[in-house]
């Protein structure tokens, strides 16, 4: 056991699995459920009631799942009425609000803020300081770097919240911002420090401020190689589910054929 069992709360209502690890002054509220071989580290808030909580006597906390083989760091909060898949990781001081719903292997970089009402499909890698605003959509695969920003409100302050949209296999590069309601497709790279609105195809190069598709994302060609490095999955396989039998032989298995 890596922690103290110092000043931990784990709620009667909870369920916990086996070879669960809970770090020191973690609180566990009502209605979680952390699957097998999970770690909680230190100063977690897993649960976090909802905002009636503080108001009404008759409140009940909504289920929040935490799939089998999940890491989350210190200082890490995540509100209740969340869903998160197999392996689930944090880095450190990451909020996640709630409402949000993670397929398996997703990862968050340390300061993360999921802002809620989210949806998030598998092996999705999100890097530091990355800010996902409410009814955002991402596919499977998709990376997002250091600095990101997706916002959802086209006329602030307004009631009105259209999140934005990446597909499969798309990359975000680092300091960009997506505007509300933009749609990125699949096989998508968008360029460092870009200023995105509106809908773009599968496989388009992203640049600019404003930002506009430059060319096939196929057509940009790698100094080091001499070749297209896109669809990346062809070329890149460190840690991912493809690793030793190679994305063609894997996508065709898992219901990719036309990707």
């Amino acid at each position: 056991m890596k922690f103290n069992n110092r000043n931990i709360f784990i709620s009667n209502k909870a369920t916990i699995g086996s070879n669960v690890k809970i770090g020191d002054n973690t609180v566990i509220y009502d209605n979680v459920i952390i699957g097998d071989n999970s770690i909680i580290a230190n100063d977690c808030v897993i649960g976090e009631p909802l905002h009636d909580y503080y108001f009404k006597d008759d409140y009940q906390n909504p289920p929040t799942i935490i799939r089998e083989g999940s890491m989350i760091r210190s200082h890490t909060i995540i509100y209740s009425d969340s869903i998160f898949g197999k392996n689930f990781s944090t880095g450190h001081r990451v909020t996640i609000r709630e409402k949000s719903k993670f397929g398996d292997n997703c990862r968050l970089g340390t300061v993360t803020d999921i802002q809620g009402y989210v949806e998030f499909g598998d092996n999705c890698w999100l890097h530091s300081n990355v800010h996902i605003g409410q009814k955002s959509k991402i596919g499977n695969f998709v990376f997002i770097y250091p600095y990101v920003v997706l916002t959802n409100d086209p006329t602030p302050p307004s009631d009105i919240c259209v999140g934005a949209e990446i597909g499969d296999f798309s990359q975000i590069a680092v300091g960009t911002v997506l505007l509300p309601a933009t749609s990125i497709g699949k096989h998508c790279l968008v360029g460092a420090q870009s200023l995105v609105g509106g809908k773009y195809e599968d496989y388009s190069l992203i640049i600019g401020n404003p930002a506009k598709k430059i060319k096939d994302v196929r057509e940009l060609i790698s100094k080091k190689t001499g070749k297209s490095h896109y669809p990346w999955p062809e070329n890149f396989s460190r840690n991912m589910p493809w690793e030793k039998e190679g994305f063609d032989s894997w996508k065709l298995k898992n219901g990719y054929e036309n990707d």
